[in-house]
């Protein structure tokens, strides 16, 4: 992310500070520094610095450990405190090697010693700004791949925890489960978040598509079949029950499944029992059924979709798997997660939105949910020509969208008859941070300041996913 420093100051990554009283030498310092090609601001004491540092964005900073007043470890301290903390290098006379080393342990990445040699002070400044980008980068890598959220589903809108407190509560029991919910909610995810949390965890977690597989071949895929079954079978095959003994089968789109094989099914299910295609015998399997659909129960089971007693056996326990626009404060969380994983996976920097584009992306319903909304992250970022996203470079369906207001930001739902529908204050507040992280792509000192409060009081309203 690029924060620029002052109209007449260059890339915030290049942006140096220096700190020092002799002005001969901050003069000579900061020549010696512009012509390098870095965008220098230098002062005289360490207050000043402290308050510099308060206000922009340095990516180094080079101060006299001898300073009227505070000394250059009072700036170092500063520095510490700020996230991405600058690179610092220390310059000390010759008589104050025991305290550079100090510096270096207390942080500083390295020390010059004065006379300062200008070509070492260039080549130390260039090697201190490049391991500071490789330590950024590396952060950027831990960031985006270690936060894995609950089983790769990530929100915290009540709708989200609400689901992740029922998984974990049914994941215990071996009963069937039925997962309904609208196309690209992450009915799979929470399959196999039920499979983790499971003791079956051990064992295999199998999924298959009931509608991609014809039904001539669903049969032989799901139970197997034996040497010579039908043709083309020179051997015996084992079926997805029998490789999900132990484990979880995950059957999605249950009412693509043909009837007849729902009648096995059904038989399956009471017996344990499976017959390969061709076979006399029958093998006994120990597997949990979770099965899911996107369309309305009643209409499958209306139209014949859905064998009744069937629907009966796959529902001992129910999910239900909220779609984006009923969750409210996740638009902008996995927006947030989307562009930092768009530009790790294009080595980038994270491209932020302009406020008219994340306005147009919190008033879209996105009828494709987290599956569009990541689509739509990557559509954007990559034609984006500049560090923003703008509403020019969003799909037409947005575009054509109304803009949101508040009504559609804080009430996405709708809803408020029901007071348990309704946010808590901590929950508004912690869901319009958010959406100040995603408008500064991701850029915590810039959101701070927005919001009137600072980087600590930050990190500690959204703790440590921040």
């Amino acid at each position: 992310m690029r924060d620029v420093l002052s109209p007449n100051q260059g890339d915030a990554r290049d942006a140096v500070l220096v700190v020092e009283d002799d002005a001969g030498h901050r003069e000579l310092l900061q020549q010696e520094l512009t012509e390098a090609g870095y965008a220098v601001t230098a002062v005289a004491t360490a207050e000043d610095a402290n308050a510099r540092l308060g206000a922009h964005t340095f990516a180094l900073v080079v101060s006299d450990l001898r300073l009227p007043g505070a000394d250059g470890f009072a700036v170092l301290e500063r520095t510490r405190t700020l996230v991405p903390a600058p690179g610092f290098i220390m310059l000390t006379g010759f008589g104050t090697i025991d305290q550079a080393v100090a510096a270096l342990k207390a942080g500083a990445d390295d020390f010059l010693t004065k006379p300062i040699d200008l070509e070492h002070l260039r080549i130390a400044a260039d090697r201190v700004l490049e391991t500071r980008r490789l330590r950024n980068e590396v952060q950027q890598y831990r960031d985006v791949l270690g936060d894995q959220g609950f089983h790769g589903m990530y929100g915290k809108s009540p709708a989200m925890l609400r689901l992740f407190d029922l998984i974990r509560r049914i994941a215990g029991s071996d009963g069937s489960v039925l997962i309904t919910g609208e196309s690209g909610t992450g009915k799979e995810l929470v399959a196999r978040a039920l499979h983790e949390e499971s003791p079956r965890a051990g064992g295999p977690f199998v999924a298959i598509n009931c509608a991609g597989i014809p039904e001539t071949l669903l049969e032989s895929e799901l139970l197997g079949h034996a040497a010579g079954a039908f043709s083309g079978a020179r051997g015996a095959r084992k079926g997805l029950f029998l490789e999900a003994d132990n484990g979880t089968l995950f059957l999605d789109e249950i009412g693509e499944m043909p009837a007849s094989m729902q009648t096995k099914l059904l038989r399956l299910l009471q017996d344990g029992q499976v017959r390969p295609v061709g076979a006399n015998e029958e093998v006994s399997t120990d597997v949990r059924i979770v099965a899911a659909t996107h369309r309305d129960i009643a209409d499958l089971m209306t139209e014949g979709d859905l064998r009744e007693d069937l629907f009966f056996r796959l529902e001992t326990f129910r999910i239900e798997v909220p779609p984006l626009r009923d969750r409210g404060e996740d638009i902008a969380r996995l927006l947030d997660l989307f562009l930092r994983r768009q530009a790790l996976a294009q080595d980038q920097p994270v491209r932020r939105l302009e406020p008219d584009a994340l306005r147009q992306l919190l008033g879209y319903r996105f009828p494709g949910n987290v599956r569009e909304l990541a689509s739509l992250v990557e559509r954007a970022a990559t034609l984006a020509r500049g560090d923003t996203i703008g509403v020019e470079d969003l799909p037409e369906r947005v575009r054509s969208e109304p803009t949101g207001d508040l009504e559609t930001v804080f009430n996405p739902t709708g809803r408020g008859q029901n007071e348990d529908e309704w946010e808590t204050l901590d929950e508004l507040e912690e869901r319009y941070i958010r959406q100040v992280l995603v408008f500064t792509g991701g850029n915590k000192q810039r959101a701070a300041r927005i919001l009137g409060i600072g980087r600590k009081t930050l990190y500690r309203k959204l703790g440590s996913d921040v």
